[in-house]
């Protein structure tokens, strides 16, 4: 197996805290591993939310067993979560498996600018609350015969998909990105990380964070299911 030297302890629970909230939405899920030299992608798609998540990583040195130019692998969420050793800084890199059709339409690596109308942190949160709130009234108002799948989901694209302030970002990208752990307030050591940041590159969207992204299509999800080989 390919080992994975994470550049410390705290990068590995970082990352292992990710996969653990991928697993909470989906206990098969996977995720689709890009890096060269010191530097790794992760990303995930947790069902509930239609978007892609990515952490990146930082690691200590490239990659042993050869792999040392570039890696790119979709794999198992658990198996490499449960490789992780954070005390150690390390992880393994399981068997290939066959990736979901997203892991084959992800977000360009370049082209990003950034876009203008993106509220504060503390607004983004703000507007999650009231969504999550206001979701979860609608869903107490019905009536138990008409708590049907097909409503429920009617009522979570009506608010999910309420873009934010004046941009094209839905309000489903920060409900993840939230969910995620990507919205808490900038570390110390992190003083020149803006909390927030909203990038375009084509047709895409990304939410950015110093703790992680979230990722869109302008043109709406569908493609997200389109599979590319």
């Amino acid at each position: 197996m390919t080992a994975l030297h994470l550049a410390d302890a705290g990068e590995a629970a970082d990352l292992a805290a990710f996969l653990a909230r991928l697993i909470h939405y989906d206990r098969a899920a996977a995720v689709r591993l890009q890096g060269s030299g010191t530097a790794l992608a992760v990303f995930g798609r947790p069902p509930s939310f239609e978007v892609l998540a990515i952490r990146t990583a930082r690691l200590a040195k490239p990659y042993e067993n050869g792999l040392d130019v570039s890696l790119d692998v979709t794999v198992s969420a658990g198996e490499l979560l449960e490789s992780i050793d954070e005390a150690a800084a390390t992880g393994l890199v399981p068997a290939a498996v066959t990736g979901p059709p997203w892991a084959g339409v992800l977000p360009p690596r370049g082209g990003w600018r950034q876009e203008p109308g993106l509220p504060a942190l503390d607004t983004v949160r703000a507007m999650v609350a009231s969504a999550v709130a206001e979701f979860r009234s609608h869903i107490g108002e019905l009536a138990p015969e008409r708590r049907t799948r097909a409503e429920l989901d009617r009522i979570g694209r009506e608010i999910w998909s309420r873009p934010i302030g004046d941009t094209g970002l839905p309000v489903r990208a920060a409900h993840a990105a939230q969910s995620l752990g990507f919205l808490r307030p900038v570390r110390p050591s992190l003083p020149e990380e803006p909390a927030l940041a909203l990038l375009s590159s084509g047709a895409w969207l990304r939410l950015r964070t110093p703790y992680g992204s979230i990722a869109v299509r302008r043109a709406g999800l569908g493609a997200l299911d389109v599979s590319v080989r």
